[in-house]
């Protein structure tokens, strides 16, 4: 990307984000009360993720989860009937509100309206040379890979189209993923894996490189991770 193009995007994404908090603050109001009164945990679930130029940075989101949820039940893998799900968290996920709060992520610069998901410390590290292309740009809320299978996509088909997206990016081409986005949040579809409710997502939320496995996740939906900050206290929570 340009320099002077990835100038422009970061403006159109401050543009966007700003307006979106503004738009959406009673809801972003009403949706804390509600997490609050729900179980009285916190309400943001603060976790590092690995963004542009592989620097990190806090992302924010939702908490869906039950406290403590990563040492109880299915673990690292999070289900469509997960009895950790907390009621209003079960809500939230179904319609994918628990990511507003990334939009705080844009406005401060870390991440962008469109592109790669942002992925765990754990799988950047076992990222090849091909692979961190995808860093040369800022993570997104959706992006070309969410389009095309979001969670009931395999760990290699979410990499091919997220370098794939790098290399082919465009104004156009970020407005016709903005657009199907919504499509899919009006459908509710593509929240889980294929076969998430049977307790084990087909999507290999794992990264494998030679015979080095590791558990983290670069989308949330079907797994768990621990370790975050919530309002400067370190807790153990899900990702959520």
């Amino acid at each position: 990307m340009a320099p002077l193009a990835s100038k422009i995007k970061q403006l159109l994404d401050l543009f966007v984000s700003s307006m979106a908090l503004i738009f959406l603050s009673p809801v972003i109001a009403l949706i804390a009360i509600a997490i609050k009164l729900d179980d009285g945990g916190p309400v943001f679930f603060i976790q590092p993720r690995v963004g542009k130029g592989r620097k990190s940075f806090s992302c924010y989101k939702f908490r869906t989860m039950v406290v403590g949820a990563e040492s109880t039940g299915n673990g690292l893998t999070v289900t469509s009937d997960d009895a950790r799900m907390t009621r209003v968290g079960h809500w939230l996920r179904v319609w994918s509100l628990d990511e507003i709060p990334q939009l705080v992520n844009v406005l401060k610069g870390e991440m962008s309206i469109i592109g790669p998901r942002p992925w765990v410390a754990a799988q950047a590290a076992y990222c090849s040379p091909a692979d961190t292309r995808r860093f040369d740009v800022r993570p997104g809320i959706s992006g070309w890979a969410v389009i095309h299978g979001r969670n009931r996509l395999s760990w290699a088909d979410r990499i091919r189209l997220d370098v794939w997206y790098v290399d082919h990016w465009s104004f156009w081409l970020d407005v016709v993923i903005f657009t199907k986005t919504l499509v899919i949040l009006l459908r509710r579809d593509l929240v889980y894996g294929a076969a998430s409710a049977g307790g084990q997502n087909n999507s290999e939320n794992a990264i494998v490189s030679g015979n080095r496995k590791s558990s983290g996740t670069s989308d949330d939906r079907n797994s768990a991770d621990d370790t975050v900050a919530v309002h400067g206290n370190i807790t153990n929570q899900p990702v959520t």
